[in-house]
């Protein structure tokens, strides 16, 4: 892969949503690098998700600008979104519960030996093998790829929305607190995807409430408060009552900061 590490991928200017008289998202000024792991952290409320569905298509913005990859886009959807290169892996996985783990990862990029009409002829050995491929980039190890999504624990389900995310060769991953619904043993085991990941020079943004989780992941902090990014901090230049007190709005040395983390 050969780029500037440096390099943005990502840049919103004045990126704005507002809904009726509700001001969710003002004035955001964002900007993630080629080889960089950034964390969204905020109170409910605060305008984390109206700054990712903006970004991933799923809101259009108000106002404001959006610049990938070096241009300016409009995305008008997820999929458009998907198309230029931004993966999202929802809190909710958007996985398809009654389908197998190949037929996950391949969900939308199936691979046909022919289409005729609205039929089709899958070519299930091929997606088999890219999926493995695919796992394996990822570190991820999934011992039955024909086991059915269903039956899978919440760490197993996360690793096959992350590889797929990962696997497709995207230029930005999009995670919407990636470990919340997770065991001790996944959510390290997710961790582990999400540093190898960073290995990869894939540049990550991680949606997270969990303060611990992002001081290991992350190289810096965006903290959103009503609806504005008040500051980007760096991971490795403040605390963890320095960022509450960000998200809160109260002195760091306040009891009640203190008990937030």
């Amino acid at each position: 892969m050969n780029y500037n590490k440096n390099e943005i991928i990502l840049k919103t200017v004045g990126l704005t949503k507002h809904y009726g008289g509700v001001r969710a998202l003002e004035d955001a000024n964002f900007s993630i690098s080629k080889n960089e792991h950034i964390a969204i952290v905020g109170d409910n409320g605060a305008g984390k998700s109206t700054f990712v569905r903006s970004i991933t298509g799923v809101e259009k913005p108000t106002s404001g600008k959006i610049y990938f990859n070096g241009k300016e886009v409009n995305f008008k959807s997820p999929t458009d979104a998907r198309v230029n290169g931004i993966e999202t892996v929802y809190q909710n996985l958007a996985l398809a519960d009654d389908l197998d783990v190949t037929a996950n990862i391949f969900l939308g990029r199936e691979i046909e030996f022919f289409r005729l009409g609205p039929l089709s002829w899958l070519n299930k050995r091929a997606m088999k093998k890219k999926s493995l491929d695919l796992l394996a980039q990822t570190g991820i190890k999934i011992g039955n790829l024909n086991q059915i999504v269903a039956s899978m624990s919440g760490g197993q389900r996360q690793c096959v929305a992350i590889s797929r995310a990962a696997g497709w060769g995207s230029k930005l991953i999009v995670m919407d607190e990636p470990t919340a619904a997770l065991g001790i043993q996944e959510t390290k085991k997710v961790e582990e995807i999400i540093i190898n990941l960073k290995d990869r020079n894939i540049p990550v943004i991680i949606i997270s409430h969990n303060l611990r989780q992002v001081f290991n992941l992350v190289d810096k902090i965006a903290v959103f408060r009503q609806g504005r990014i008040i500051d980007i901090v760096r991971t490795n230049e403040v605390s963890g009552n320095d960022v509450v007190a960000l998200i809160t709005g109260l002195d760091k040395k306040n009891k009640e900061v203190n008990e937030y983390i």
